[in-house]
């Protein structure tokens, strides 16, 4: 297909960087398993951490779609757009757990990285499937950069949530644990 021809290494460098990102998020978890759990973190795991995931499974998911011997545009524009739809309704579900959680209170970058974002690389996504039906080259275009957007997305949120255990909760908890030391 004519189309999708000079875009396997895109997809192979795009794909791999999520795959092993999703790794490295895993094992971050692992290593900050310790920390003293929290009321709620669930609820806030569900709108800060969970959708970081998500991101990374979707840009590993589109690179696999998107190197497939396809015969034509249509089937996997379909497939693409049932994504982008489906990642407009889970934005709208992580803009609610935002609100929603009691453990921290989202700052503005929280809600751009968190909400905004997210929300205009799946409505773009969902957009360049209608568009792929005429116009497939440029179509292709957006897709890869809502599946930058969405690795950006993911790299920046996961840091933040890392940063924010590291330097935030444990320092916490090892005040915490200082005090206890010294009484």
């Amino acid at each position: 297909m004519n189309a999708l021809n000079g875009w396997e290494n895109f997809y192979v460098i795009v794909g791999s960087s999520a795959g092993a990102l999703i790794g490295l998020q895993f094992v971050v978890i692992a290593l900050i398993a310790d920390t003293p759990a929290v009321r709620d973190g669930a609820q806030a795991s569900g709108a800060f951490s969970t959708p970081s995931v998500v991101h990374f499974g979707v840009v590993l998911l589109l690179s696999a779609m998107l190197s497939a011997p396809w015969r034509g545009i249509p089937p996997i524009a379909a497939l693409w757009g049932l994504l982008g739809a489906s990642g407009l309704v889970y934005s709208l579900t992580v803009t609610r757990r935002l609100r929603r959680q009691r453990i921290y209170e989202p700052v503005f970058e929280d809600w751009l990285f968190h909400a905004l974002f997210p929300l205009a690389a799946y409505a773009i996504l969902a957009a360049s499937a209608l568009a792929a039906l005429s116009r497939a080259r440029p179509a292709l275009f957006l897709v890869a950069a809502a599946s930058l957007l969405l690795l950006f997305i993911g790299i920046h949120n996961a840091w933040d949530a890392v940063t924010y255990h590291v330097f935030v909760k444990r320092r916490g908890h090892d005040e915490a644990e200082g005090d206890r030391r010294e009484e």
